[in-house]
């Protein structure tokens, strides 16, 4: 009954207006109140459209003709853009991209979590929206017999072969050319998703912006790599900057890129870089931000919304290697970190006797674990900082804030969705969401970071 009221069939070609972009960058039509949505159109295009897909409440399109484009249209520079899953936003000018972020933060806002009375300010933008990523990851595998690595196409795990991306950092395109062009010379078979056979499953490379530091990450399916010592020879005499090689091994059959053994082949565990003031050791595993222009923007900001004066304890929740808690020490009394990784802990601790900073503590565990057991040990928060996943914080962590009663709570959030869905119960609990920040960490993507400053109301 309900297929019936719906106005389009697959492979029907339609005409529509793009009123908004989705959240993930897609142009959003509707045809006889029929939603469509449609990758690559833009929001006021009127295009002509192929319907791919249809589900009960909306459907796919491909864009088949501009009809009258955007003037925020622009021609992207990848010549891979159309294929490759790792872009959305290439076609659209910079200057867009940050409205449609500021705008996709406030639509969140205020259909999933209600929260409409609160200014999001326009997206912090960077000078120069490329070559940005500090962290490369390849997937390689096997295509007609040869080694090839690259993204994967849109929607599937096929490899596009490719020697440069325009958002990574060029040391980081080199290297992965490098490692390719020897690992064919050496004869190293890729490993094949389907089988579980062959070797080099991913290259890893990290780049520290400041220092000119390269790490290089072999990620393999098994311990034992033929003819090691040529390939360490070879990488050092090809990419002379290289001080890291490091080999982690992954025998899994799973989409995770690392696996649990971790082993440096040659040169250094870690290497560093900076942000702001401070230095950071940076290992194979542990996260750190893959924009560092943007995420002293980010910092910064954060640290202006946690209003330190020096005599306040600043609680951590979701601490990593201890980047904004070391920032936060700067200003604070005490800065409490907590991690459930023992590793980013292990560097957290590095990172702070690195910098000469003693009034930090960092603990490993979940947050909702250790901070009440904290509480009960007399430690009153007058700030908590949470940084949390994609997935949000868990509701246990918000009940855990709202006990503890901090004066401030700033949250730094890479999904706007369940950002709003944690706004919503902090502010049932007492809160004020006072101002919203989107930063642009991920320019030519549909992905945005906020920074969102939170105040208790007196009762």
């Amino acid at each position: 009954m309900v297929q019936e009221m719906i106005p389009v069939v697959k492979n029907m070609e339609v005409e529509l207006l793009i009123e908004n972009l989705g959240h993930e960058g897609e142009g959003v039509g509707r045809y006889q109140g029929f939603t469509l949505f449609v990758p690559g159109a833009l929001a006021g295009e009127r295009i002509r459209a192929k319907v791919v897909k249809v589900k009960k409440n909306y459907g796919y399109a491909k864009l088949l003709e501009l009809l009258a484009p955007s003037s925020d249209r622009v021609p992207p520079p990848c010549p891979i853009y159309k294929r490759c899953g790792g872009c959305s936003l290439q076609h659209l000018s910079y200057e867009g991209q940050l409205r449609f972020k500021q705008q996709l933060v406030t639509e969140n806002l205020a259909r999933i979590g209600k929260v409409t009375d609160v200014k999001v300010l326009p997206t912090l933008g960077v000078k120069e929206p490329w070559r940005y990523r500090n962290k490369v990851q390849v997937p390689f595998g096997e295509h007609e017999g040869g080694l090839v690595g690259g993204f994967y196409a849109k929607g599937s795990h096929t490899i596009i072969d490719m020697d440069s991306c325009l958002i990574q950092h060029e040391q980081g395109d080199e290297v992965v050319r490098a490692v390719k062009a020897i690992a064919k010379r050496l004869g190293i078979a890729p490993y094949n998703e389907e089988t579980g056979k062959g070797l080099l499953r991913h290259v890893v490379v990290k780049v520290g912006f400041h220092t000119g530091q390269l790490m290089v990450v072999l990620i393999t399916n098994g311990e034992k790599i033929p003819r090691q010592d040529e390939w360490i020879r070879e990488i050092r005499r090809e990419i002379p900057s290289v001080s890291s090689i490091i080999q982690n091994v992954n025998s899994k059959r799973t989409n995770v890129i690392f696996g649990d053994k971790t082993k440096t082949l040659w040169g250094e565990d870690v290497i560093y870089d900076t942000i702001g003031e401070l230095t950071f050791a940076i290992s194979a595993r542990s996260f750190f931000q893959v924009n560092p222009v943007q995420t002293e923007v980010l910092y910064n900001k954060a640290l202006e919304y946690a209003g330190l004066t020096g005599t306040e304890t600043v609680i951590d929740a979701y601490c990593g290697i201890g980047t904004i808690s070391l920032f936060l020490a700067k200003k604070a009394k005490k800065v409490y970190g907590v991690e459930i990784v023992p590793e980013a802990i292990e560097d957290a601790r590095r990172n702070a006797a690195l910098n000469g900073i003693d009034n930090a503590e960092f603990v490993v565990g979940t947050a909702e674990e250790v901070m009440p057991r904290w509480a009960k040990e007399g430690i009153k928060a007058d700030v908590i900082v949470v940084d949390p996943p994609r997935k949000g914080c868990e509701e246990s962590l918000l009940q855990t804030m709202l006990e503890m009663k901090p004066k401030r709570i700033v949250y730094v959030s890479c999904n706007p969705s369940t950002l709003a869905r944690d706004l919503r119960i902090l502010e049932d609990g007492g809160y004020k969401t006072v101002e919203v920040q989107p930063v642009d960490m991920f320019p030519q993507t549909s992905h945005v970071e906020c920074v969102i400053g939170i105040q208790r109301i007196d009762t």
